[in-house]
């Protein structure tokens, strides 16, 4: 009977962790839409892509997870050449935070144990559903990205 309510536990944390990554983006949207001009706003979040990612390299050193350094500093990698061309292709940003989203959820089936292919200790440890949370916010972002691909080219094409 404890392991249900520890199961049911797990999802009721999953499931609040899933509605503030969505609030989270939601202000995120909001606020930098209303401060930031649209040129501004694709450096933005071309950064924060970066900004992100670099969680993982926090909570490597954090948990001392001295065998997944060498993949989260990879991973790291990627994300900083995406953002960069993020800068200036909108495109990429979209990927790029899909992917990281992608990735959130890789590190939460694995803190799980629901995820196999990668050796214990490859990937580093996470807080409890921050993968959840993380993978909801990256996702809504790229979902905004999207709707705004168009007036961010448009930004770079017209003359200054």
């Amino acid at each position: 009977m404890g392991q249900g309510y520890s199961m049911l536990g797990l999802v009721v944390i999953i499931i609040l962790y899933a509605v503030i990554g969505l609030m989270a983006a939601a202000g995120t949207i909001l606020s930098v839409r209303k401060f930031l001009g649209a040129r501004a706003e694709q450096i933005f979040y071309a950064v924060f892509l970066l900004l992100i990612a670099s969680f993982y390299l926090a909570f490597t050193a954090y948990f001392g997870m001295a065998t997944a350094w060498r993949l989260e500093t990879a991973l790291v990698g990627v994300f900083l050449a995406i953002g960069l061309l993020g800068i200036r292709f909108p495109v990429a940003l979209i990927l790029g935070y899909s992917l990281h989203g992608l990735w959130d959820l890789l590190h939460e089936l694995q803190a799980h144990g629901a995820l196999g292919g990668f050796e214990s200790g490859q990937l580093t440890a996470i807080p409890l559903a921050y993968g959840t949370f993380c993978a909801v916010f990256d996702f809504s972002v790229a979902a905004y990205l999207w709707t705004r691909r168009t007036a961010w080219n448009a930004t770079w094409t017209a003359p200054q």
